[in-house]
């Protein structure tokens, strides 16, 4: 589990802060508290890099979450902010807590700005409140998308560019640092560098968006990966072998996405292609359209979004029958993504200041293997789940 520290830093952070005269102190947070099930109890349900997720029985894990952001201001010019957030997440089954922000902020023109710590990196449209339900219509955000890149931030720094051209706002980001995250399975992955960059164009209702991110990854501690690697090693399968490495791999991610709030319509939209220079993390193609429309303090809205395989799912040349294949079977397992659709329809309600109620049911459905979901019983792959949510998101 990861520890309490985070948090409790934050908290003698703010104590000592209001305790003495200093800079002023912004104490803001957000959470949802939510519950979801879904209507089988033959695999789980679960966000990106969760331990476990959700069957038959509701569970209140899969979106809940908590998070508190302080943030101190010592000049016009210069600020530092830390954000903590609470939640399931990584290689256990229980609720823990992470520094996902800490960082100063010097103010350098007044179109430039620079941080300098732990950053969230632009890789996503929704990067820096993915986990903030309440600035979202929708209650999670897309999964076949917001699956494709594993971290949330990286400690290092980035730059800021913004200006006003006439009735458009120009946004030029870039960030680099490195990230080192623990999957669910245990699985340690190391991004050393990570680096992203996006420009993005508001006018009037509409943002747009244009994203690329580019690292050197490196795989450690994964039993699987080692036994097909000392395997093939063994056989002197170089050709195989050249087409699995797991050390310092070049990963990219480009990205590009829409979004409106016109009159009383609402749309988001992102397609995002996933390449790497090996056959253990896949290359894929994901994407998602959104639309909502605002009715007084209600939102009902539609999803639909999709992920494929763009490299090979098997090795051809290695067989399926004899004494290797069980080590062909291990291998062609892993070169395959989770391929999956899903569609959802959901509410927003702003029932309170700073406070919305949501439910959205997804109907998922999975291809040629076991999509994104956990634990599959025998039978499973192939399989379309109605998955059912209800939360309330709020800001404070």
């Amino acid at each position: 589990m990861k520890s309490l520290t985070a948090l409790a830093i934050l908290g003698a952070f703010c104590a000592t802060a209001y305790a003495q005269d200093g800079p002023p102190i912004t104490i803001s947070g957000f959470g949802t508290g939510a519950v979801t099930r879904t209507d089988t109890d033959d695999a789980e349900f679960s966000r990106l890099n969760q331990a476990s997720g959700a069957r038959k029985d509701w569970r209140t894990g899969v979106d809940s979450n908590l998070g508190l952001q302080v943030t101190g201001k010592l000049s016009d010019t210069i600020s530092f902010t830390a954000q903590g957030l609470v939640r399931k997440y990584g290689d256990e089954d229980s609720y823990g807590a992470e520094l996902t922000w800490a960082f100063a902020k010097i103010k350098l023109s007044d179109d430039f700005s620079v941080r300098l710590g732990r950053v969230g990196l632009p890789v996503y449209m929704i990067s820096d409140v993915r986990n903030v339900g309440y600035a979202n219509t929708m209650l999670r955000p897309p999964t076949e998308v917001y699956r494709q890149v594993p971290f949330d931030s990286a400690d290092g720094g980035d730059i800021t560019y913004q200006h006003a051209f006439g009735d458009s706002t120009v946004t030029a980001q870039f960030g680099i640092g490195r990230a080192n995250v623990r999957l669910n399975d245990g699985v340690q992955v190391d991004f050393k560098p990570a680096m992203a960059a996006q420009v993005l164009l508001e006018n009037g209702p509409f943002t747009y968006r244009l994203g690329h991110s580019r690292t050197k990854l490196t795989i450690n501690d994964s039993p699987n990966v080692q036994t097909l690697t000392t395997a093939f090693t063994a056989l002197k399968m170089t050709g195989i072998l050249a087409q699995i490495p797991s050390r310092d791999v070049t990963g990219t991610f480009n990205s590009a996405g829409i979004s409106m709030d016109y009159h009383n319509i609402i749309g988001m939209a992102e397609y995002a292609k996933r390449k790497t220079d090996t056959r253990l993390v896949h290359d894929t193609t994901s994407w998602y359209v959104m639309l909502g429309y605002r009715w007084g303090k209600f939102v009902p809205f539609v999803m639909h979004g999709d992920v494929k395989q763009d490299s090979i799912r098997s090795f051809a040349t290695l067989p399926t029958t004899g004494p290797l294949a069980p080590l062909a079977a291990g291998a062609n397992s892993a070169l395959k993504a989770g391929l999956q659709s899903s569609t959802a329809i959901g509410l927003r309600w702003d029932f309170y200041k700073s406070a919305a109620f949501k439910v959205q049911m997804d109907r998922v459905k999975t291809r040629d293997g076991n999509g994104y979901f956990l634990a599959p019983k025998p039978g499973f792959a192939g399989s379309t789940v109605n998955v059912y949510a209800a939360a309330i998101d709020f800001v404070f």
